[in-house]
């Protein structure tokens, strides 16, 4: 701790003093100039010395016995500066010391002179950035706090010399006086740490005031140096988050490469201390290959493995890349035909027709023990066996990878910022040194006459900066001519690749910019990073700069290391201005991908830019549709991170296409319904969506809804303003029964119910009943409208569904067929979920149904479609599709059998609804009940009907056993060497598995999966103390941390 409170730091007294008026009083100033360590009999550990302008010296608390006696009012002379960030208040750049950032007003920035004058308005809270790693502290609103006068040595102070006094008799002597005329820094070093003082004797120099700890001078008077709130001022000692130095190399490893461990376990244990640890499990898995999964902040890999539930971190040192395949990767058959003719002998053989599938994308359907690939064309479907040496990998089928590639939560998308080597390291001795540091301070008269006597020195460097790069980076426009007159090299760079055109516009200088150019300056010039001046202004948001650089014919279509365009920066940085010229430009194209696929209206959705996105559709509206290799176009971006905004605007003014699907047959609005994004959801419904649009898997938006529980969880609670249905549906299920994490999930499949959105079964023949079984929950999801027509409509395309996929045709005959039924035989009775369907009268029907009606006559074809036909409007009959020859069930009191009297004469006094979930007569559990056949019965769920031979109501043999959505439950083998009757059905399995799951993602870290939950946020969400020591915002909602909470 005591390495973060380096000497020179401006004090006043803090929270905890009590030392009456040492320091002259409230307000006043001092300075620590020496730290406190341990034996020290001076000053113990814990403790500060403080020099107090007034002169008086001695030692406070600063965590000594858990005290603090001081508050810190300026950093800036230990060297501390922002040097990215521009003062909205005073407008200087580089602001030395503690920022504050507006927390309602984007890119908002004070300095503490600013903040403390109340410029901006008071009523705003800020954030404080004491140092510019810091993460931030929200402070509140100003309005209202204790702001109090600072007084000290500051410009007019009458000073004598002070307790580090060692310039002889500069001052004319002890007791002689002085007025000071200017605060200012020392050599680039650091901030208003000297004071240039004018002593009475006519002699003027400058003396320290916190320069490395030390204090020249004493006030004789003291005066005001602007005001503080002291509230809202960091107190020395107190640690505070730092956010980590983010690597400058680009990781070697992407989201979703396979991996494998290279190291023996001795090596790889010590190489993983510091880098996720050593766990004994992870010997398991080291001879498999994963998946890498994410990046971490500090550069270490997080690997999935198949069939692991946990996600290893590893050192990068410790793993190699493996190109292998996997059934549902793409690759591309090589063109070379004679080399791929060699390869293939033995694997699969060459026919000359494989000629033409040369070049050509396929999808591996196959891979056989020998390693050769049974590959698919996309194209037209042709197959072939390949030895792999024939094909490069081109993607695998990572589809949660491929959602979060394309998210904002993808570390790969942060990027390290432009940054200019600073100006420090110019303290040397030699007389090159001397040269540079006079131009940094643009002191044009000791440059002119140096070189008027060493012409041939103008080039010369110090740190590894000339004297041009320093004087452009700080405005000087006419020591820079002169330089230029001297014969200076206008393109001369530094070690970073940086020159005098980009320090001009590191520093924000347009006129020294314009000198530059005008004298020769390339205009593309391009650093180590690959950054042209262009790229620069564009991401520090100088728009009078990209001004001059677009006036001096600019390329705007260079692209840096990260393939980024100035245009792709301006957006991520949200400057109007600067995205309003560089779209004028004349030459610009927008068709210019960056590294990772995005166009500039790609990487526009991606952060919800709505003012670029609207001005590239007015420029280039053909690029609304253009989608990236994974498919993925504008609209999945904008729906996939939650614009709305972005969302509404290209579909009404660019016309997307709204249904675009992916590469995983994804629609905008499924990607929208997975993230839990409401707003975005209720958006695409009033543009008219496909609600019912399925994935590749065959899931539509109620299975993604159940399926990304663990998204929806962690999702933003809906605004009123954004999402009202939802938001209404939250609401009223506050005080119900159901989870607050669970809420969301659930007002979003009552609203998808509302809009029509149907009850399916996907690929896998599972429905979302298949998680939700509670009779109370389904039926607050379908029966929250109040219209009972609602879960006949959902449950009747759950039938369709069913009967699709058992293959059923629409007359009995087929069914009776399909059903297994032999030529001989007689068709079985519908399932008694079709029963429901038929029997659920709508309300406008009730009053039709009277004591002398006749039921109507069965139409030709069984099934739901019934529901609309005519005969349903006058009379809803217990009746079904005619299937005259079943034989009739034994005469029992159950309503069910009494329904099911197909041939039975005289009307129904009342439909008879066939219930779902209920009572099982062996296990006492409410579940869904399995149907016996002949006899028809529902008294047992799937779990204990699978042990019944006969039925325990009516005592007749059962033949086979059907679920509710008519599946034919399946008798283990007697040939099993275990007892497989004990295990538990496919169904019950899922529901146990996805319960598991949802325990660990609510216990468990969300970003590494490892270890427990025991930090969270002021926002609600958390992780665990290893994950959290690093965030600055929140990995889930992309707030600012502004508190982190231990859990125990």
């Amino acid at each position: 701790m005591r390495a973060s409170i380096p000497p020179g730091i401006r004090v006043v007294r803090g929270p905890d003093w009590i030392w009456s008026n040492q320091d002259d009083g409230e307000g006043h100033v001092g300075t620590v100039c020496e730290i406190g360590r341990c034996g020290s009999t001076h000053s113990p550990e814990n403790t500060v010395v403080v020099n107090w302008d007034s002169g008086h010296r001695t030692n406070y608390r600063v965590g000594y016995q858990n005290q603090y006696d001081l508050t810190i009012v300026d950093n800036a002379q230990v060297g501390v500066r922002h040097s990215n960030v521009v003062c909205d208040g005073c407008s200087k750049a580089g602001i030395a010391g503690i920022v504050f950032k507006c927390a309602q007003c984007p890119n908002y920035h004070l300095c503490a002179y600013c903040y403390a004058e109340d410029l901006h308005d008071i009523e705003h809270p800020f954030i404080r950035y004491t140092t510019p790693n810091s993460l931030g502290v929200r402070l509140p609103m100003r309005k209202g706090a204790k702001r109090i006068q600072l007084r000290g040595i500051f410009v007019g102070s009458k000073v004598v010399r002070g307790p580090d006094w060692e310039w002889n008799e500069q001052d004319g002597g002890e007791g002689r006086t002085g007025r000071v005329m200017e605060i200012r820094g020392w050599d680039n070093e650091s901030c208003r740490s000297v004071a240039n003082v004018s002593w009475v004797t006519g002699s003027t120099n400058v003396y320290r005031l916190g320069h490395k700890g030390n204090v020249d001078l004493k006030y004789i008077t003291a005066t005001c140096g602007g005001h503080y709130y002291k509230d809202h001022m960091p107190v020395l000692g107190q640690t505070e988050e730092l956010q980590p130095v983010a690597p400058m190399v680009k990781p070697s490893f992407s989201v979703g490469d396979r991996v494998k461990v290279c190291l023996e376990v001795d090596a790889l244990m010590k190489l993983q201390q510091g880098h996720g640890g050593w766990n004994p499990r992870m010997v398991e898995h080291l001879s498999k290959l994963g998946t890498v999964h994410r990046i971490t902040d500090k550069g270490d890999i997080r690997v999935q493995y198949e069939n692991c539930p946990n996600r290893w971190t590893f050192h990068p040192a410790a793993l190699v890349k493996v190109v292998s395949f996997r059934v549902g990767d793409l690759v591309t058959i090589i063109n070379d035909a004679n080399k791929v003719q060699q390869l293939q002998k033995g694997h699969g053989e060459w026919i000359e027709i494989m000629r033409h599938a040369l070049g050509k994308i396929c999808k591996v359907v196959k891979v056989y023990s020998d390693g050769d690939l049974r590959i698919q064309q996309l194209d037209d479907g042709f197959e072939w066996t390949l030895n792999p040496k024939c094909v490069k990998l081109e993607r695998s089928p990572l589809a949660t990878a491929a959602e979060r590639s394309n998210s904002m939560m993808d570390l790969s998308h942060r990027r390290a910022d432009h940054v200019m080597t600073p100006l420090s390291g110019l303290s040397g001795s030699s007389v090159a040194d001397k040269l540079v540091r006079e131009a940094a301070q643009g002191h044009l008269d000791f440059v002119r006459q140096y070189l008027d006597v060493n012409p041939s020195q103008v080039d010369v460097m110090s740190g590894g900066k000339a004297c041009i790069q320093v004087a452009s980076h700080q405005g000087y426009v006419d020591l820079v001519s002169y330089l230029i007159s001297k014969g200076a090299n206008v393109n001369a760079v530094d070690k970073e690749g940086d020159s005098a055109l980009h320090y001009a516009a590191f520093g924000n200088q347009p006129a020294t910019m314009r000198v530059l150019l005008q004298h020769g300056a390339e205009v593309n010039f391009l650093n180590s990073s690959h950054c042209s001046a262009l790229h620069i202004c564009a991401h520090k948001k100088t728009p009078h700069c990209v001004r001059e650089l677009l006036q001096h014919n600019a390329n705007v279509n260079i692209q840096d290391s990260y393939g980024d365009t100035a245009l792709h920066d301006a957006i991520g940085k949200e400057n109007t201005e600067v995205v309003e010229l560089l779209c004028n430009a004349p030459n610009l194209d927008f068709t210019v991908k960056n590294n990772r696929g995005f166009n500039v209206l790609h990487h526009a959705a991606l952060k919800g830019n709505v003012v670029a996105a609207r001005r590239i559709l007015l420029l280039s509206r053909q690029l609304v549709n253009v989608r990236k290799d994974d498919g993925f176009a504008a609209l999945h971006l904008a729906a996939l991170n939650g614009h709305a905004q972005v969302v509404e605007t290209l579909v009404t003014e660019g016309q997307a296409e709204l249904d675009i699907r992916n590469n995983r047959q994804q629609t905008p609005f499924l990607l929208a319904v997975s993230q839990g994004h409401a707003g975005v959801i209720e958006r695409l419904v009033r543009l008219s969506c496909d609600v019912n649009a399925k994935d590749e898997d065959g899931d539509n938006a109620m299975h993604l809804c159940v399926i990304k529980k663990s998204n929806l969880q962690s999702a933003a609670e809906p605004q009123p303003e954004e999402a009202p249905e939802i938001h209404k549906f939250y609401l009223s299920l506050v005080h119900s029964s159901i989870r607050p994490e669970d809420r969301l999930m659930y007002s979003i499949l009552i609203y998808l119910s509302r809009a029509g959105c149907r009850v399916e079964l996907n690929n896998a023949n599972a429905s979302i009943f298949e998680w939700i079984t509670d009779r109370h929950i389904r039926q607050l999801i379908f029966g929250q409208q109040g219209e009972a027509e609602s879960l006949p409509r959902n449950l009747q395309a759950l039938e369709v569904s069913a009967v699709s996929a058992d293959g059923e045709e629409s007359s009995a005959s087929a069914g009776a067929e399909s059903n297994g039924a032999g030529p001989g035989s007689v068709a079985a009775p519908p399932p008694p979920q079709r029963q429901t369907f038929e029997l659920m009268p709508k309300p406008n029907d009730i009053p039709a149904i009277g004591v002398g009606a006749s039921p109507s006559t069965p139409s030709a074809s069984p099934g739901v479609k019934k529901l609309n036909s005519d005969a349903t409007q006058q009379n809803v009959s217990p009746q079904v599709a005619p299937r005259k020859k079943a034989p009739k069930p034994p005469v029992t009191t159950s309503s069910t059998s009494t329904a099911l009297e197909a041939g039975a004469a005289g009307p129904s006094t009342s439909p008879v609804i066939v219930p779902g979930p209920q009572e099982c007569i062996v296990c006492n559990e409410i579940l869904p009940m399995v149907r016996f056949e002949p006899c028809q019965h529902q008294i047992a769920c799937e779990e204990c009907g699978i042990r019944m031979k006969k039925c325990l109501r009516c005592a007749v043999a059962i033949e086979r056993r059907l679920t509710v959505s008519g599946r034919v439950v399946a008798l283990p083998t007697s040939t099993s060497p275990s007892d497989p009757t004990r295990l538990p059905s496919g169904d019950l399995l899922r529901y146990l598995e996805n319960k598991v799951l949802e325990f660990e993602e609510s216990h468990f870290c969300g970003i590494c999966m490892e270890r427990k939950r025991d930090v969270a946020f002021l926002c609600g969400h958390g992780a665990c103390s290893h994950c959290a020591e690093t965030l600055r915002t929140c990995h889930m909602c992309r707030k600012t941390i502004l508190k982190k909470i231990n859990l125990y």
